[in-house]
């Protein structure tokens, strides 16, 4: 391949600079035994003055294999989903594997197309934080050889690895934390409820409930978009009723960033615990009451899960949940308002 810069060097061109033949270039460079030391050294001397770069394409051809795997996340810019991504490539580089990064912004289609196009370029394997719900597009790829672990969210329409944080178990200590403090009038806000995570962290808020035998009168539950203009009117609605919660659960970090805002001028601010530990969050006053998951465990687990099935493993698909963790920090302990 020729370009404006002059001819991109070739491994004879590092045999002829090297003095040795073209199949002991072929050896070092990938990691092969049978070259001495000091032959080897030769080589990897040539390959620096050349600036020689191996031809992947053609270890494709060869092998089968790129040494790529690709991880589709809801939004890299997520701090959520920058930890999954960090945790993937540590695994990835530890076994000497280029991560590729896609980000499907909560669009199914976007999420189906990113997963073909890395296909199409033949990635190992694939870690698909899901967007939606139907994966039978995947079946050819995984039929195929292709392996696929579905982390956060289980895969909708196929039999696939599935790692995810115990997110009923979560909400439910943080819900089981504010009944502790004497609340009994508890708002629960949601992500939309067609979402795996958001199911089940409602799901959570309703079994501690009740677990202390007290009712939930659905006008305490909001679901829907996050946004702050929705997750305002929630709040709004929630604490200006006639008889108000007096604390609330809020099921993802970007709903608690939103609440913080709105709440903090409230005069009878409700007790609050949030789902997602947030940067900084032990500097407010009080300080954030959080369920925390561990999004390192869960990409080190799905990155794992992965090479485990690259390196031959065809037992049945497994189901992990990772452990979540009640931080105390003082926001879930406002005492209830005198009745």
């Amino acid at each position: 391949m020729t370009s404006r810069y002059g001819t991109r060097p070739t491994m004879k061109d590092v045999a002829a600079a090297a003095g040795v033949a073209l199949k002991t270039v072929s050896r070092v460079v990938n990691d092969e035994p049978g070259v001495t030391a000091g032959t080897a050294e030769r080589v990897r001397a040539a390959i620096t003055e050349l600036g020689f770069r191996r031809n992947d394409s053609a270890r494709l051809l060869r092998t089968g294999s790129t040494s790529s795997i690709a991880l589709l996340l809801e939004d890299i810019g997520d701090p959520f989903s920058s930890a999954l991504s960090r945790a993937v490539e540590d695994i990835a580089a530890e076994r000497g594997c280029l991560l590729f990064t896609g980000s499907s912004g909560e669009d199914a289609r976007r999420e189906r197309d990113l997963a073909l196009a890395f296909c199409a370029r033949r990635v190992d394997g694939l870690v698909v934080v899901p967007a939606g719900d139907d994966h039978r597009y995947l079946l050819p790829e995984t039929e195929a050889g292709t392996p696929v672990v579905f982390l956060d969210r289980p895969a909708g329409g196929i039999d696939a690895d599935t790692i995810l944080s115990d997110n009923a178990g979560g909400a439910r200590d943080g819900v089981a934390h504010l009944i502790r403090h004497g609340h009994t009038r508890i708002g629960f806000i949601g992500d939309l409820p067609r979402i795996h995570t958001s199911a089940e962290r409602l799901r959570g808020y309703r079994r501690a409930m009740a677990d202390a035998g007290l009712p939930v009168d659905e006008r305490w539950i909001a679901t829907g978009p996050t946004d702050p203009a929705h997750v305002t009117a929630a709040l709004t609605r929630l604490t200006s009723a006639p008889q108000p919660v007096t604390a609330l659960f809020t099921a993802n970090n970007r709903i608690t960033l939103a609440a913080l805002h709105r709440l903090a001028h409230h005069r009878d601010r409700p007790a609050l615990v949030g789902f997602d530990d947030l940067e900084l969050a032990e500097l407010l006053r009080p300080g954030l009451t959080v369920v925390a998951q561990d999004p390192a465990a869960l990409g080190a687990t799905a990155a794992r899960t992965l090479f485990d099935r690259l390196g031959g493993d065809a037992s049945p698909a497994r189901r992990i949940e990772i452990p979540t963790r009640l931080i105390a920090r003082g926001s879930g302990e406002l005492p209830p308002p005198a009745r």
